[in-house]
């Protein structure tokens, strides 16, 4: 293992690959003061004012004159806006074909292919999110599941909103959005939608908003109407019974790769995470794309700063929305006395990452190499092919929401201080992105990607994240399924005011 990492030519730092010591030579520099690993190295000098340079890109400017040999940090480097040069389409680029990768799915009637099969418990406000959960509850106690092998579970979707707000606009369309893309999303065998009654999000509204009508795998009801709480959870387990044989007689069968919609996450990033499990995946994205499927990239607070190369991969009308949602973050911050710096959190920052531009860079190489091919707004139905990108905040279980409204069946979460996610009804993976986090937390963590600072190479790395990704999407639990998570991850994005 080498003691540091040059990511490319014109770089003034390096990365610590283990914790350097005052005396350390690195890139013919003597190392003056402790760097811990994953951290950086200054190995020219930077006068104050100078920026910052990894990966061939601007991460920050100098406070103060930085020597070589420096420890390069928060301390003495700074976030300021960058002008970015949006080009179009100079490095879009369409893989060669591929075929053959296939994984056992779900075929929903609408042809779409589901990687799990779950019967989903909705709920249209936080007042009726008790009462779904006393239904799920209640169908576990009472192993009504052990007659229908093939269903995965039933699970209480509930969040925390739903009234106290605006009965049109931004926030009840993206809620509106979300609530549809759950109940659509192919690992979806069946929905029962649970409300109060008097709530701003109508059921009744919602169900002619998309044409949705009760049937043998949809029911809704309302605590209000069906006369109190226990009467709506005996209706609400009726249902349940009703609909678990529909459920049940789903099968799982040969689909192609094409039929993936892998969603692309990162949390608890750190100085590593740009260099191995990022672009591993990015790797495992551009196989993917090549066999026809799609993936979607997110978290627009996290691409700030890196979109400029995103744009690079579009035609000018999918890279000026880009630009556009981008543009809408750095009013919405303003608006709230925010800032796109505010991203990284304190954990980022510990495991080596110093501001948003350099954190930026790293989340993108998620994304592959391939062209770009469309922008999407938050929970909207994802229907192009290849690599596309979904707007969405950069927390995690906001953002990975988001995409699985818009259709993702998989997904995909790289880590640098060991996140503690999963997601349902979407099976989430996780990779970590060093080897002490993956030995340490070895429950939670599917694939260890710190192998690649021992010389096992990106394109290896994808071919496993690959594998892996048509396994898990053929039925074999992640480690985060088989820990429980998933039921709390459901927090569609709520935006506007709280009335």
């Amino acid at each position: 293992m080498a003691a540091y990492l040059r990511l490319h030519p014109t770089d003034n730092v390096v990365v610590a690959v283990a914790d350097l010591s005052p005396g350390d030579i690195v890139d013919d520099v003597k190392i003056i003061r402790r760097i811990p690993r994953g951290h950086k190295a200054a190995v020219r000098p930077i006068a104050k004012g100078a920026p910052a340079l990894k990966f061939g890109q601007i991460i920050g400017f100098a406070m103060q004159d930085i020597a070589p040999g420096d420890w390069v940090h928060e301390h003495n480097i700074a976030f300021q806006s960058v002008d970015r040069d949006y080009e179009f389409e100079v490095d879009a680029r369409d893989p060669a074909p591929l075929a053959g990768a296939t994984f056992r799915g779900f075929r929903r009637a609408n042809g779409r292919v589901g990687t799990r099969n779950y019967l989903g418990i909705l709920t249209s406000v936080n007042c009726s999110a008790t009462v779904a959960r006393i239904i799920a509850r209640e169908v576990e106690k009472s192993g009504l599941l052990d007659d229908f092998p093939n269903v995965d579970g039933v699970i209480p979707l509930v969040h925390g909103h739903g009234c106290g707000m605006d009965s049109k606009g931004e926030g009840y369309e993206v809620l509106k959005r979300t609530q549809w893309g759950y109940a659509a999303n192919p690992n979806m065998g069946a929905v029962l939608m649970v409300g109060l009654g008097c709530e701003t999000f109508q059921i009744a509204r919602w169900k002619q908003a998309y044409n949705i009508a009760e049937s043998d795998t949809f029911r809704s009801l309302t605590i209000q109407d069906t006369g109190g709480t226990q009467k709506a959870v005996e209706a609400g387990l009726a249902a349940v019974r009703d609909m678990l044989p529909a459920v049940n007689a789903a099968h799982r069968e040969t689909a192609p790769a094409s039929e993936l919609m892998l969603a692309l996450q990162c949390g608890g990033s750190d100085g590593y995470s740009g260099i191995t499990a990022n672009p591993a995946l990015g790797a495992a994205v551009d196989l993917l794309v090549a066999h026809g499927g799609t993936a979607i990239l997110s978290e627009t607070p996290e691409i700030y700063g890196a979109e400029h190369l995103l744009t690079r991969r579009a035609a000018p009308d999918v890279g000026r929305k880009l630009i556009e949602r981008i543009r809408w973050w750095e009013d919405y911050t303003d608006r709230n006395a925010g800032s796109m710096n505010n991203n990284p959190s304190p954990g980022n920052k510990a495991g080596g990452l110093t501001t948003i531009l350099e954190k930026s860079l790293g989340a993108a190489a998620k994304g592959g190499t391939t062209r770009l091919k469309a922008v999407y707004e938050y929970a909207e139905p994802v229907t192009a092919k290849g690599f596309v990108f979904m707007d969405t905040p950069g927390y995690d279980p906001v953002s990975a929401t988001g995409q699985v409204a818009g259709g993702a069946n998989i997904l995909c979460f790289t880590t640098g201080r060991g996140s503690a996610y999963g997601c349902k009804p979407t099976p989430s993976i996780k990779l970590a992105t060093n080897t002490p986090v993956y030995e340490r937390m070895t429950d939670d963590m599917d694939i260890n990607c710190g192998d690649v600072l021992d010389g096992v190479s990106i394109q290896e790395k994808g071919k496993e994240i690959f594998q892996h990704i048509l396994k898990i999407a053929s039925g074999e639990r992640s480690k985060s399924e088989k820990l429980g998570y998933g039921d709390a991850e459901f927090v569609p994005w709520q935006i506007g005011a709280t009335m």
